[in-house]
């Protein structure tokens, strides 16, 4: 009977220590709560992105992406201000705006693709603690570009992995992309642009792993 009885109290116990674990986990407000305090006044740059969220919806991709320059270049003024108020906000906002300049700069931008990124990134805006990543390494190429946070890793780094890779196996075609895409990692480095210099370091990592 005593076994029962503690049998029972386990299969209970169980499912509600399951409960509450995915609650911690998964609740926004939780997550809020951890983040720390705020970017400060992000009004400036919630401006620029309504601007550009109303010439998406007029059709003109190229006028936005023109416009989200702006954004881009007040963020990073601001980085030396705000990253310092909380780096993890600041982080995962970074990632928010980089996901929006990718989708309007692509060969080919599809329209509904940079609506949902500037959507997300007004939200991150509106909540710099909500935009804080939950966990998973993203991976262009089956390389690993950001922590596991979610945060690009530093470009730096990856810049170096690149140069530190042999280049005696590969072909001399294979070494001309390796080196165009090696000039546009150090290019979007130096703009402080992790995300895209990422991007350009993995591929080119890719192309060294063959």
């Amino acid at each position: 009977m005593i076994k029962q009885i503690g049998l029972a109290v386990g299969l209970i116990a169980l499912p509600v220590a399951l409960f509450a674990a995915a609650e911690y986990w998964l609740v926004p407000h939780e997550a809020a709560a951890l983040a720390g305090p705020s970017l400060g006044d992000l009004t400036p740059l919630k401006t620029i992105v309504t601007d550009v969220q109303a010439i998406v919806a007029k059709g003109d991709l190229s006028a936005a992406a023109a416009r989200i320059t702006d954004l881009e270049t007040a963020w990073d003024d601001a980085e030396g201000t705000m990253r310092p108020l909380n780096p993890v906000a600041w982080g995962g906002v970074d990632g928010l705006i980089d996901t929006s300049l990718r989708s309007l700069r692509t060969a080919n931008p599809d329209a509904s693709a940079v609506t949902g990124a500037l959507l997300a990134l007004q939200t991150g805006l509106d909540n710099p603690s909500g935009s804080v990543g939950t966990g998973g390494i993203q991976m262009v190429q089956g390389i690993a570009v950001t922590d596991e946070a979610g945060h690009f890793l530093p470009c730096e780094t990856m810049i170096s992995a690149v140069r530190a890779k042999p280049q005696d196996s590969i072909s001399a075609s294979d070494k001309a992309s390796v080196t165009d895409l090696l000039t546009k990692a150090t290019e979007r480095c130096n703009a402080d642009d992790d995300g895209h210099a990422n991007t350009f370091s993995a591929a080119a990592l890719a192309i060294l792993a063959k």
